[in-house]
């Protein structure tokens, strides 16, 4: 693989390369707006740095398309080879059609068909694109054996100081937009390119700004280097924030964060989708999970870090979101705020206590309930509620404990979160005379509750699911034991609740796989 040019002699040089960058050929100066809901909620100015704005909606084509412009006539002859999880891709293709320069771009089959699809889309003809490998470092391997068997020149994402000082340009115009008091500014880190660009940008001009890098727990390996003093190679890397998944660090970017970046945070899943969530409420714009990474911790700055007035600068930086990702999202964000709590709450099999279960839920919103019939003595609930503090998540496990019911707390709880809220049910040799109704009720707050409270107390409940999907209507699957000999007081029951209903008792897969 082509060597790269050396660190610059002093943060005045690489300043001077930042300015000179010749990025806004192909990048906007991309808009720093306020995040008025968030920062009313935490109660600081919260800006976001727009990159998902940009053509192929990530921050990436800066140093890309600043790396390549750089190449000789002769290099140019030669093409270029690029690694990529997906968004320095889309950067490079474009600048290849741009510049009428072949590129092959090696991706790892884990990058989001989003990425894919926009890689042929922006290099056309001039880009030969290559899937192999699970992640960017198994991509960069096959890369640098194309690149010495074809003698191309490599494009870095992030290892390259042309590139380190395209990405840094985003700290120019973060400085220009907002002059006013600035605490911290707030980096997405995957090998470091745009955070050594940031840093050292910054650090040379504001140096009493904080520059923080955010990273994946699962995909920490500057964070790790950092703490260590050297680069830290991890033997696994978790995909979720993909656009950052870097089993190790550059060189040239540890040796700038090491010299100019301030602290380094990790957050997990759910913080990210909670800020996914976030920046759509503020923006109406759905980031990616490494595009929303600097939010989340700049979330958990503010929790950890009280008593600051400036203005707090998260960088959105892409937005190649698979769409189908987005149903994962939903179901994680409510979590990663600690605005649901998730239980497993053990009841008596007995006449009243569930009513008892949901008089101490109170007013609480239901998110999810889910039960099967499976023990003569003992009922084993389900249950999500929302909740606006952790401090009213033990508060509402103190009141089922209260009551004498048995509560397993599994909000933090990977296992249940992912698998087992979907495994709830199955086959029961006590679910005698059931009948199965689907219904269907304006999906309002407390209308769950509502409909429990109709449910008639002479018969009892076998079945029972129900999760809150943001619909106008919430729909819920009930099993109800009813003996022949009440059918007809059943169906006067079903004509005065007032809800839609339909009987699914005859369904084959219901006979399948839950009817005894």
């Amino acid at each position: 693989m082509n060597a790269v040019a050396p660190l610059p002699d002093d943060a005045a040089d690489l300043l001077a390369q930042i300015r000179a960058a010749r990025v806004y050929e192909v990048a906007q100066a991309s808009a720093l707006e306020a995040a008025p809901l968030l920062g009313e909620r935490l109660g600081r100015p919260v800006l976001l740095k727009r990159e998902d704005q940009q053509s192929v909606f990530s921050f990436k084509l800066r140093g890309a398309y600043n790396r390549m412009v750089q190449l000789d006539a002769a290099q140019r002859g030669r093409g270029v080879v690029a690694a990529s999880a997906g968004n320095h891709a889309q950067g490079v293709a474009l600048a290849a059609a741009k510049l009428g320069i072949r590129a092959t771009i090696v991706m790892p089959v884990t990058a989001p068909q989003v990425k894919v699809d926009a890689v042929r889309r922006f290099g056309g003809a001039m880009v030969e694109l290559v899937l192999t490998g699970d992640s960017y470092s198994d991509a960069q391997a096959a890369a640098a054996r194309l690149q010495a068997e074809r003698g191309a020149v490599f494009v870095h994402p992030f290892d390259d100081p042309a590139v380190i000082a395209g990405q840094g340009t985003i700290g120019l115009e973060i400085l220009r937009q907002h002059p006013g008091p600035l605490e911290a500014v707030f980096v997405p880190v995957g090998g470091g390119g745009l955070l050594a660009g940031v840093a050292a940008c910054i650090k040379a001009l504001r140096p009493e700004v904080k520059v923080i890098g955010v990273q994946a727990s699962d995909s920490d390996a500057m964070a790790r280097s950092l703490e260590a003093g050297t680069r830290v190679a991890l033997d696994e890397v978790g995909l979720f924030a993909d656009g950052t998944a870097v089993k190790q660090v550059g060189a040239l970017t540890f040796a700038l964060c090491r010299q100019h970046v301030d602290a380094m945070l990790r957050v997990d899943t759910d913080a990210i989708c909670a800020a996914i969530r976030d920046i759509h409420q503020d923006t109406r714009s759905v980031a990616e999970p490494s595009g929303a990474l600097a939010l989340a911790g700049l979330k958990h700055y503010v929790a950890t870090h009280g008593g600051g007035r400036g203005a707090l600068v998260a960088i959105v930086s892409g937005a190649n979101m698979n769409f189908d990702r987005l149903r994962f999202v939903a179901e994680r964000a409510e979590v990663g705020e600690q605005r649901e709590a998730v239980f497993a709450v053990t009841i008596p099999e007995e006449r009243g206590s569930f009513r008892r279960f949901c008089a101490t839920l109170g007013r609480h919103d239901i998110t999810e309930f889910n039960y099967r019939i499976g023990d003569a003595r003992l009922a084993h609930i389900f249950v999500g509620v929302r909740i606006a503090s952790r401090d009213e998540r033990e508060a509402l496990a103190a009141a089922f404990r209260a009551q004498q019911f048995e509560v397993l707390d599994l909000t933090d709880d990977e296992l249940a979160k992912l698998h087992l809220r979907h495994m709830i049910g199955g086959r029961s040799p006590l679910a005698r005379d059931e009948l199965l109704y689907r219904f269907e009720f304006p999906e309002r707050p407390g209308a769950l509750t509502r409909f429990l409270d109709h449910m008639h107390p002479d018969w009892n409940i076998s079945l029972f699911h129900y999760r809150n999907h943001g619909a106008d209507h919430g729909r819920i699957l009930v099993g109800i034991q009813v003996p022949a000999a009440e059918l007809p007081l059943f169906r006067r029951f079903l004509a005065t609740l007032g809800y839609p209903h339909v009987d699914e008792s005859a369904h084959p897969a219901y006979r399948l796989l839950l009817r005894q």
